[in-house]
């Protein structure tokens, strides 16, 4: 309706020039570049008149006429995707209220083809556009435009030599596009037997560089762990009781190794019975779970509100005391017993970080958490076993005191912070939009912000010391958890906050996905838009349904990029956020490839008549996400996400699939080598 209303406008205020010569502030030039033997682009430039405005092909409604090419087909060629254009400027345009993208001076809109025809052609072009300058528009207007394609000698001989193989065939206009398939199958045929490069494989890294993470995280929360008022005051006293008991220097040091074995035996067994509780094929599934995205949820509420004060978790005194029993037997059974007894202990310090570990490692699947346990368990037995062989570094320590329950009171705002993660997981798998990425980062900013508040001793808490002044040590770190508050502010704005990837919803997952105050910001017409499609992370046109997805591929010639993907996984976002925002490979994925993401996380039910079972699992199939997820598992051999796979139109592998690799190079020439194998 707003449209016809400006175009009666545009009509009633320029009636008066009818009369006249049409006055018209765009020249169009042509000219057609050669990409390789079968492949040309054709250019189209724009000479704009000074002060005036050409504007995008991708307009809201509402706005001025969006620039449009209409190219007339016939059997010499065919589109390779869609009309490219230039960045061009985007302000608020004075005259129509909105925020629209526009070119000035000159630009160039460029289309490639693909030629079918051993002879020079020509093809013809409409282009249909609307010019402005900063006080009024002219009506829309169109110009007729002509490419002339010479194809080059040896497509030539390439297309001729596939024709000759051919009866001829009378081409009629019902018949073009009978024509113009069997043209391209001689080509290809033709093509195929020239020696191709041999397809180059991109192993997958994903499993290597994730549990070296897990292993490091848990490594760095072990230390953590040590400075707590249940762990640091006993080293110490530990490393001094094997000293004095043993008769020389080195039996001391060979008791406090094996003591410092029996810690890691005694996580590391925590971590296997973890895993073979839920299988180490099941616990990625974890991460996808409602109900145990709920419970972690509760869980470690509960444990930050312990290091925050308000309780301790207390395992049974009777564990303790007949642990200690055990203690005193002496030998190594006395030293395990030790090392028994120190976990349990200390277990109202440890206890939440060693189960938000498990929960974290848990959700990565496979022995994810014996790995999580192991660094966690070495950060903890590495000082009783150095300090042990150096007595002399206990003088070094600094004295125990107010500053360990302000390492709890950190570690319970991170307990706090991580939880809302595990809350938002189940918020995305249910699509229920309660906790969209708005809603987490004020949640953040307020966590953080007391958490600085705290540090720079504005906030007092249960058990904190009297503070007479605040150490250079906890300013600094005041000063960074400051700084990490103020870094999330503009992600309320639609700053992508590449530090944090994956842990907040997505940009699309938002009130607002392009951030407060910018609803029309880089917006594209949904009329653009293919059946089944839309738009997915970075504003990419994606499809959910593997069917529809092949039907366009097959439609606009291109290789298909299927992402095995959930709602819940973080690293499918940091891929996402870190290697999809790219400039080039967003180009790739934008241009040269339809991408089809198949959600394994996707609760929505399946019609009865298309339920199944499964041939891999014996499980029924319900649901959509367990569909793809089947899908996964039964061609693939794979149940962690991301997952990709580049395949033709009769889902042939054209590389080797790639699973999680923040590495943009090495996923961009894993791209390229698809879709070269794919040409």
């Amino acid at each position: 309706m707003k449209k016809n209303i400006f175009l009666l406008g545009f009509f009633l205020l320029f009636s008066i020039l009818a009369k006249a010569q049409i006055y018209n502030p765009i020249k169009w030039k042509t000219s057609v570049e050669k990409i390789s033997d079968t492949e040309y682009e054709l250019q189209a430039k724009a000479i704009i008149e000074s002060g005036w405005h050409l504007y995008s092909q991708e307009v809201s409604d509402g706005g001025p006429i969006p620039t449009r090419f209409n190219f007339t087909k016939t059997p010499d060629f065919q589109l390779i995707g869609e009309v490219k254009e230039e960045k061009g400027k985007t302000i608020n345009d004075p005259i129509f209220k909105m925020q629209i993208k526009f070119f000035e001076k000159e630009t160039t809109f460029r289309q490639r083809i693909k030629i079918l025809s051993s002879k020079p052609f020509k093809i013809n072009a409409d282009v249909e556009f609307m010019v402005c300058n900063d006080e009024n528009c002219l009506p829309p207007s169109s110009d007729e435009l002509e490419f002339t394609v010479s194809p080059s000698a040896k497509a030539k001989t390439l297309i001729e030599a596939a024709l000759k193989t051919e009866t001829k065939i009378e081409v009629t206009e019902p018949a073009a596009v009978e024509v113009k398939e069997k043209t391209e199958k001689l080509i290809a045929a033709t093509i195929v037997k020239t020696p191709q490069k041999e397809i180059k494989k991109n192993e997958p890294k994903t499993v290597s560089r994730s549990l070296w993470t897990i292993f490091l995280l848990s490594f760095f929360s072990g230390f953590a762990a040590l400075l707590t008022p249940c762990v640091f005051p006993m080293i110490p006293m530990t490393v001094s009781f094997f000293t004095k008991q043993s008769k020389t220097r080195s039996q001391g040091i060979r008791k406090a190794v094996f003591y410092g074995i029996a810690i890691i035996t005694i996580y590391i067994f925590l971590g296997a019975v973890v895993t073979w509780a839920f299988g180490a094929d099941s616990l990625n599934a974890l991460s996808t779970n409602v109900w145990f995205n709920l419970i972690f949820f509760v869980l470690l509420m509960i444990f930050a509100f312990s290091f925050l004060g308000a309780f301790e978790i207390m395992l049974p005194n009777a564990w303790a005391n007949k642990v200690d029993s055990k203690a005193d037997k002496g030998g190594l059974i006395g030293i395990f017993f030790m090392a028994l007894a120190l976990a349990i202990v200390s277990f109202s310090c440890t206890g939440p970080i060693v189960g938000t570990l498990l929960v974290e490692a848990a959700s990565k699947g496979g022995i994810a958490p014996i790995i999580g346990m192991l660094g966690f368990s070495m950060a903890i037995a590495l000082p009783f076993s150095l300090f042990a062989a150096f007595p002399g570094w206990l003088h070094a320590l600094p004295k125990s005191g107010g500053w360990l329950n302000t390492v709890k009171v950190v570690l319970g705002f991170l307990e706090l912070a991580l939880a809302f993660k595990f809350l938002s997981n189940a918020d995305l798998v249910l699509q229920l939009h309660w906790l969209e990425r708005e809603v987490f980062l004020v949640i953040w900013i307020a966590v953080f912000g007391v958490l600085a508040l705290y540090l720079f001793g504005k906030i007092t808490l249960p058990h904190d010391s009297p503070l007479q002044h605040i150490s250079v040590g906890r300013l600094a770190f005041g000063l960074l958890v400051l700084s990490f508050t103020i870094y999330l502010i503009p992600g309320l704005f639609g700053a992508p906050l590449k530090l944090i990837s994956g842990f907040p919803p997505p940009m699309q997952y938002s009130e607002s996905p392009n951030g407060f105050g910018n609803s029309n910001n880089a917006s594209v017409s949904k009329v653009l838009l293919p059946e089944g499609a839309e738009f997915g992370p970075q504003n990419l046109i994606s499809f959910h349904d593997y069917d529809k997805g092949m039907e366009f591929a097959k439609k606009t010639g291109k290789p298909v990029l299927l992402d095995f993907t959930g709602h819940a996984c973080v690293n499918c976002r940091k891929m996402e956020e870190l290697v999809w925002s790219s400039s080039k490979v967003l180009e790739v994925l934008k241009n040269d490839i339809v991408l089809i993401s198949l959600y394994v996380d996707d609760k929505k039910e399946l019609p009865e008549k298309e339920q199944y079972i499964s041939e891999t699992t014996g499980k029924k199939i319900k649901t959509v996400g367990n569909k793809w997820s089947d899908l996964q598992i039964k061609t693939y051999k794979a149940n962690a996400q991301p997952f990709y796979v580049i395949v033709d139109h009769k889902s042939a592998n054209l590389t080797e699939p790639s699973a999680y690799n923040p590495d943009i190079e090495n996923y961009y020439n894993w791209l390229k080598n698809g879709i070269s194998n794919f040409k």
